[in-house]
């Protein structure tokens, strides 16, 4: 199943891949920050939202 990590605010995707990244590595890869609106990347467990792939 693909994973697909987009950015809550301006819907960048951060990441796209079949292989699971961990939220932490995704957001250390962007040094906590997503490159296109500059909002402070989080993971909280309550704001997961899982959708069937399209």
């Amino acid at each position: 199943m693909p994973q697909k990590v987009v950015c809550r605010e301006c819907g960048f995707v951060l990441y796209e891949d079949l292989d699971l990244k961990a939220p932490d590595e995704i957001m250390q890869q962007y040094d906590g920050k997503c490159p296109s609106c500059g909002k402070k990347l989080t993971f909280t467990p309550e704001n997961i939202e899982v959708k069937p792939a399209e």
